[in-house]
């Protein structure tokens, strides 16, 4: 996505200038088979831009090309979209979930809270960031309730059990109802994707945050308060690499390692 005024949301360059906000997906090997951590948005949202609403795709300035979607990056690597036996979405926004029917055969992994909001869509602004359409073909969910364990100072962490516990689904709601990170044991220790319940690094390693990308995350959060607490409990964290899906400075940061 490249809306205008990347003064106000990556805090550099000019007013009338493109920013630059990935939708940061993460494809894990595993024993389980191939998972994926959301899915960005699809070929369906591209091939049929209708899809996505224009109040939403023109104001951020979607780029609509097929080469970026999770799918054709999984293709580019030499897998088919079948080997895909899991997805895990971190929520199920418009830009994070737009990828779930290309990949058809895997199950569905989400909190039991997003899944409810995103069915009933019982506010103005749940009606406007679910798309119903991204999940209209046979869709195998898989619902996680909120029993869990401790986790570095967060409670509900969950273990999915067809993945293991290398996988572990992290309450972080606030941003929507039933927002979740999900935390990784790689052979480099844990990272963990925190979704959107941040936009920009320096949320949580300091600095000065873009005013218009802070007021616009107030302005969509389901619960405000709380999403700023589980920020908090964030800049806590030692010895986890935290990410989160529209920073580009940390996927370049990623990329490179």
């Amino acid at each position: 996505m490249c809306p205008r005024g990347r003064k106000l949301i990556s805090g550099d360059g000019g007013l009338l200038e493109r920013a630059h906000l990935p939708c940061h997906v993460l494809l894990i090997e595993s024993d389980a088979g191939l998972i994926l951590i959301d899915t960005g948005m699809g070929m369906a949202d591209l091939s049929l831009p209708s899809r996505l609403p224009a109040s939403f795709r023109k104001p951020n300035g979607v780029v609509m090309d097929p080469a970026l979607t999770a799918v054709e990056q999984i293709n580019a690597l030499g897998f088919s979209p079948t080997d895909v036996a899991h997805i895990v979405v971190t929520h199920l926004d418009l830009d994070h979930a737009g990828g779930l029917s290309d990949f058809p055969k895997a199950t569905v992994h989400l909190h039991a809270r997003e899944h409810e909001a995103a069915m009933t869509r019982r506010s103005f602004l749940e009606r406007h960031r679910y798309l119903p359409s991204q999940w209209a073909h046979p869709v195998n969910w898989q619902t996680h309730d909120p029993v869990g364990e401790q986790w570095n100072g967060f409670a509900g962490a969950r273990m999915i059990d067809a993945i293991g516990d290398a996988l572990l689904l992290i309450p972080l709601h606030g941003h929507t109802h039933g927002h979740c990170g999900i935390a990784i044991e790689g052979p480099n220790g844990w990272l963990l994707h925190a979704g959107d319940a941040y936009f920009h690094h320096t949320e949580v390693c300091g600095g000065t945050k873009p005013r218009g990308l802070m007021a616009y995350q107030r302005m969509i959060a389901m619960d405000n308060a709380q999403r700023l607490a589980n920020q908090a409990r964030l800049r806590a964290l030692r010895g986890v690499d935290v990410f989160c899906s529209h920073d580009h400075n940390e996927l370049a940061r990623l990329q490179a390692h």
